[in-house]
């Protein structure tokens, strides 16, 4: 037997609840964990002769969990055969088996050092771990054992296989041989006890896993120690005439054998158990902690006669306070274990009692998966023995069937079902089986209703019955019993339900029913509803059949009984929305459907309550289904119903109202009775054609007038009269969102912050700023009605889409659309990134939306460069993740749908104008935001693979011309953040991206000294303009833009000057609000030419910059020498862009009247480069104006025209 450690008589919690123990142990030996105890004791036995012979690790490769080159496949030694060679190899020679052994554990911890043949023979055990845990590589804190993957959870099963065989194998010669399993014993134990997790989470492991093989290898030899003893005793009972002396010695001989290697195996164990589970079932870390845990439970199941007693169930019952519930939940699964067995709940008895206020107390674990598994213990518990658990312990498991968490309240169920319905009589199975009150279930209905009843949780019967549902459903769908207790007369001797047990048991009976019928849990209980198997939807078809028939029959007589209970006839009336309607027809029940419209019209009549009458109109909704046959019989016992009460509503009315200012209250009581039940039909059906909105306006008109109205009868007039505008909206057209549109975004202009301005704060309290879900369902409408083909958009032209002028007239609408969004982004009223959908949209519709879009980029970038810089690169993203959702990583950079996106760079760049001076802190931020993007997501091939958006530094590349050349240095310093050697090495077309990217930013800065120039240069003095520029104004900004537009982490480019944005945009021009056609406006009056207060926004932060702090002043001094170089070089740069301008539009002429050109009509690619090139703050070129355009203005005004989308004077009146 194994020798157990010493064990008070009494348990002690000696210990703290912390899991963070000391390296104290309850032993007296406390080097026994570096020692095998007995006949194993530290000795390397006999060296075998000859070569080497086989090893495991021959060509394995490394098990170090950082790189292997042919995968877990090549290290496959789990497999029998592959322990048989080793055997092999071990018996040819087993110092270098041995050595492979003691290697294959150590890579199998992540270490990458290999023990030599020199180091085993000349180094202890604690020298050899200390050399292996220097050449430990500390790069990562991965190791095998908890590096993610399938194939890493596989390696785990197979480690503890490959020792589980490797026992098996060798338990009937080499185990024996004081050797292997010393050496192998002494090297875990040793490497259990190191600092490294990696060694010592493994090493636990493993020696747990061997423990538990040489826990079965002894309960084999304890079973033929049995079976000899018995062979022995029946040959030496035999008469000496016939006993075989030579078999009593040969059993004798075996015997003798067997209980020497028990003794050894016993000696093992105790070396494992002392040695390693005592020091670390109190581990530091909770996985190793959990692995004692779990394998100290299979030993006690497995070996009971040896482990299942005290001195084991101690360390069991301690660790149920763990901290973690990892552990605490391995502890209940290895004493469910146990308690399953009946037959060892003896040798379970003390731990019963000593601990079972502990897994009680453990059913209300914060851990849900802990409390679960505590609450199946102790239904095992109360199986095995009914005396155990006391009242109050059922009691604090019963209320958990009402647990808002499935799991627990699905346990606690099955608890409640084992503890109030397991008792039956024996009787009640051998007797025919009975229907009706009758039947076995009607006491175990009866008892539900009470536990119901006595939880004083009556709202919370639907959650009863779902904890219920797995364990007694069968006995819950037994509605025809529960209908028998409902309508029989009880028997003789029994006693009848109460009115309130009546209420409960409907109320059971409706949530029983409802749950068949949805099969899915109640509000509150799980994710949502799952995907039904094939076997739950014909149990569900089949419930539903059963139930009608059963109800359509029965329901009427119920709703008959109790006509005058509101509380039950709300539930009873409920019950035909889960029927099967279809049954009403194929099984002939018709008659039964006129009974039941019956009793819900005496109903109506007879009730005033909100609740009954509500649950009525539900159920006329749910019969009056035109999919079955008997929707007219219905439809025409609805129109009947409601024709009377609408007739004597009004009969009601005109006496009511001609009483005057002392109405009669009887004829109050009267119409308001009345109105209740109108109001609660118009709730679920269309009462139109009863034209219920006069009669409800002189009703509260003549309230209005007199002021001494009865208040229910106002609020059910309102409320009705709710339910008709409802109605109405419900079958107004869905061309009228469009119109809805346009005026919600003129209405979130109206009420923006604008409203404060002029010396208006009073109405600060009127401000609204609409919530992101108002945002994104405002973008959701402009994608799905703007950006269309022109054929899709049928709704738009009244069937005139073959019509040149119908399709203008629907293009201009959409227009009008876009534009009242826009005008939202311009003033601030949504977020500045959501014209990220609109921006990437700018190509494929430029000929429709072209100047709509260019005139929205302009503007937001006056509001803030960064923010309109982000934006355009957010919009170039989502293009690409797009092209790689539909093309997948491995696209063609030649396919059109790249060259589309990176051409769309191209003219976001060209948008940025010649000063890059002014546009330098937005530039190097559009280039941060490309850098993180592209090395975003990882290549899951590994590091020798690009990265899958590392194409998309092609089109950041298109950027790089607007970086200044300091500005390109810290740029491409911060691209090397993200790149690795290798990366610098590739030199493949996949890296191709990479390179082109690189080159762009290390090329020379010719055209920087144009930008400075240009930054140098006037405001006032431009090309085009020769109006002075406004007076500017300092103002903070606010404190939530500042967060939003420049944080911490992008203000990695400092300013050098304070950059001038518009404090107000000017008033907008509203898009619903159109009274009459727009006029061409002069430059000073258009859109671009609005005089705009502007402010100095306030300085950067450039303390935590301190790579753009060198660059700075690397600039400074470099601006330094080259001012008189660009003094000098001014007036023929200036000179050459006036003349470049001149030649490719001809229109610089001053004394040209300058109209807004038309860019959706603008075929001349150059022309279109050129304006876009220009900056609107800089220079305003005019193009002529299109033709079409003219003649399209004659059938229809365009509402966005650059030269009046803000005007004022399109009104009439000012905004405000």
């Amino acid at each position: 037997m194994i020798a157990a450690p010493e064990l008070q008589t009494e348990f002690h919690y000696t210990q703290d609840t912390d899991t963070r123990f000391s390296s104290d142990t309850d032993f007296d030996d406390p080097d026994g964990r570096n020692a095998i105890i007995g006949k194993g004791k530290a000795k390397k036995g006999k060296k075998g002769p000859g070569e080497k012979g086989k090893g495991v690790g021959k060509g394995a490769g490394r098990m170090n969990g950082h790189h292997q080159e042919n995968g877990m496949e090549n290290v496959m030694l789990f497999e029998v055969s592959v322990v048989d060679d080793w055997i092999e190899s071990y018996k040819y020679d087993r110092d270098v088996a041995l050595l492979d052994l003691i290697n294959f554990f150590i890579q199998c911890s992540g270490c990458k050092g290999v023990v030599t043949g020199e180091m085993f023979h000349n180094m202890q055990n604690s020298e050899i771990i200390r050399k292996m845990t220097e050449e430990f590589d500390e790069d990562s804190g991965d190791y095998p054992l908890t590096m993610a993957g399938p194939q890493w959870k596989k390696f785990k099963s197979s480690f503890c296989e490959f020792i589980g065989v490797l026992v098996r194998q060798c338990q009937y010669s080499i185990i024996y041989d004081e050797y292997m399993m010393d050496t192998v014993i002494s090297l875990l134990t040793g490497l259990s006890d190191s600092q490294v997790r990696a060694f010592r989470h493994t090493s636990t492991l493993a020696a747990m896993k061997l423990m538990t093989a040489l826990v079965n290898v002894a309960l084999n030899l304890s079973i033929n120690m049995d079976n000899t003893q018995r062979q022995y005793e029946a040959e030496r009972n035999k008469m000496i005439g016939k006993r075989a002396n030579d078999r009593l010695e040969l059993l004798l001989q075996k015997r003798k054998e067997l209980q020497e290697n028990q003794d050894e195996i016993e000696n093992m164990m105790n070396a494992i158990f002392k040695g390693v589970f005592v020091h670390r079932y109190r581990d530091a870390i909770a996985e190793i902690r959990a692995i004692c845990i779990e394998e100290i439970g299979v030993w006690m199941k497995m070996y009971s006669d040896a482990f299942l007693n005290d001195s084991y169930l101690k360390y069991v019952g301690w660790t149920m306070h763990d901290k973690q519930g990892e552990v605490r939940l391995k502890c209940l699964t290895a004493l469910q274990g146990l308690y399953y067995n009946r037959e060892l709940n003896a040798k379970l008895e003390l731990f019963t009692s000593r601990f079972k206020d502990r897994i009680v107390s453990m059913t209300l674990d914060k851990e849900y998966d802990v409390a679960v598994q505590a609450i199946k213990l102790l239904t095992l518990v109360l199986h095995s023995s009914d005396e155990v658990l006391t009242a109050e312990d059922c009691e604090s498991v019963y209320h958990l069937v009402y647990s808002a968490h499935r799991p627990v309240a699905v346990a606690a169920g099955e608890f409640l079902f084992k503890k109030l319905f397991s008792h039956r009589d024996p009787e009640d199975d051998s007797m025919p089986k009975r229907r009706g009150r009758q039947s076995v279930n009607a006491n175990l209905i009866k008892t539900t209703v009470f536990f119901f009843l006595e939880s004083e949780l009556h709202e919370h019967a639907a959650y009863l019955v779902d904890s219920m549902w797995d364990c007694a459903g069968e006995i819950l769908k037994d509605w025809e019993c529960m209908i028998s207790l409902l309508l029989d007369e009880p028997l003789p001797g029994e006693e009848a339900l109460t009115d309130r047990q009546e209420t409960a048991l409907i109320e059971i009976m409706l949530c029983t029913i409802r749950q068949a019928a949805e099969c899915h849990p109640p509000v509150g209980r799980g994710t949502g509803k799952r995907v039904l198997t094939a076997k739950e939807k014909k149990t569900q078809l089949d419930d539903r059949t059963r139930m009608t028939e059963l109800f359509a029959i029965s329901l009427p007589a119920l709703l008959a009984k109790y006509s005058v209970d509101a509380e039950k006839v709300t539930n009873l009336l409920q019950l035909p929305q889960f029927f099967d309607l279809e049954i009403y027809t194929t099984g002939r029940l018709e008659k039964h459907l006129d009974s039941l419209l019956r009793q819900i019209r005496e109903i109506v009549e007879k009730h005033t309550d909100t609740d009954v009458l509500e649950a009525c109109s539900k159920t006329y909704h749910s019969l009056c289904n035109e999919e079955f046959t008997i929707f007219n019989r219905v439809d025409i016992a609805r129109s009947q119903l409601l024709d009377e009460q609408v007739d004597k509503f009004n009969r009601l009315l005109e006496d009511f109202l001609q009483e005057g200012e002392d109405p009669d209250e009887d004829d109050a009581y009267q119409v308001l009775s009345t109105l209740k039940r109108i109001t609660a039909f118009h709730n679920a059906h269309d009462l139109s054609k009863w034209d219920l909105f006069t009669s409800n306006y002189k009703l509260l008109n003549t309230g209005i007038e007199n002021g001494d109205m009865p208040e229910q009868i106002v609020i059910h007039a309102l409320q009705c009269t709710h339910y008709v505008i409802l109605w109405s909206l419900a079958k107004v057209s869905e061309g009228t969102s469009k119109k809805a549109f346009t005026i919600l975004c003129d209405l979130l202009l109206i009420f923006s912050h604008q409203i404060i301005s002029g010396g208006r704060e009073a109405l600060e309290p009127l401000v609204y700023t609409p919530e992101a879900s108002l945002q994104s369902d405002l973008l959701n409408f402009i994608l799905d009605h703007v950006f269309i083909d022109q054929d899709e958009d049928s709704n738009s032209t009244d069937g005139q889409q073959d019509d040149e002028a119908g399709k203008i007239e629907a293009l201009h609408k959409r227009r009008n659309l876009l534009a009242a969004y826009c005008k939202l982004i311009i003033y601030n009223v949504v977020e500045i990134n959501t014209g990220a959908d609109i921006f990437k949209q700018y190509m494929r519709y430029y000929n429709d939306y072209g100047d709509i879009i260019k005139e929205t980029m302009s503007k937001t970038r006056q509001i803030d460069k960064i923010q309109c810089a982000k934006t355009l690169i957010l919009s170039l993203q989502q293009l690409f993740n797009e092209m790689l959702s539909d093309l997948g990583p491995s696209f063609d950079r030649s396919s059109s749908a790249f060259c589309g996106i990176k051409e769309l760079a191209r003219r976001f760049s060209l948008t940025f104008g010649l000063d890059q001076l002014k546009t330098r802190e937005a530039i190097a931020m559009l280039h941060k935001d490309g850098i993180e993007f592209a090395f975003k997501e990882p290549n899951p091939q590994g590091e020798g693979h690009p990265p899958l958006n590392l194409a998309f530094l092609d089109i950041l590349s298109e950027f790089s011309s607007k970086l200044m050349r300091q500005d390109k240095r810290t740029v491409h310093m911060y691209l090397e953040r993200f790149m690795t050697f290798q990366m610098a090495l590739q030199r493949e077309d996949c890296w191709l991206p990479l390179i082109s990217y690189r080159n762009s930013l290390q090329a020379g800065g010719d055209d920087d000294t144009m930008s400075v120039v240009s930054g140098i240069s006037s405001r006032g003095s431009s090309v085009r303009s020769k109006k002075a520029k406004p007076a500017t104004g300092k103002r903070k900004l606010p404190e939530g833009k500042t967060e939003s537009s420049s944080s911490s982490s992008e203000v990695w480019m400092s300013r050098e000057q304070s950059m001038q944005t518009p404090i107000m945009m000017p008033s907008p021009h509203l898009t619903s609000t159109i009274m009459r056609e727009p006029k061409r406006l002069r430059p000073e009056e258009s859109y671009m030419g609005t005089p705009q207060p502007q402010h100095h926004q306030t300085p950067m932060d450039y303390n935590t910059q301190v790579t753009w702090m060198l660059a700075q002043r690397q600039q400074q001094e470099e601006v330094a020498r080259q001012q008189q170089e660009r003094a000098m070089n001014y007036a023929k740069l200036r000179s050459n862009l006036q003349h470049a301008i001149r030649r490719g539009t001809g229109l610089m002429e001053d004394d040209e009247e300058p109209i807004v050109e038309d860019v959706m009509m603008s075929s001349e690619g150059r022309i279109e480069d050129l304006n876009e090139g220009m900056d609107f703050d800089t220079m305003d070129i005019d193009l002529p104006p299109s033709k079409n355009r003219r003649e399209r203005s004659e059938l229809k005004p365009d509402f966005f025209d650059p030269a009046s989308i803000m005007d004022e004077s399109v009104l009439g009146v000012p905004m405000f």
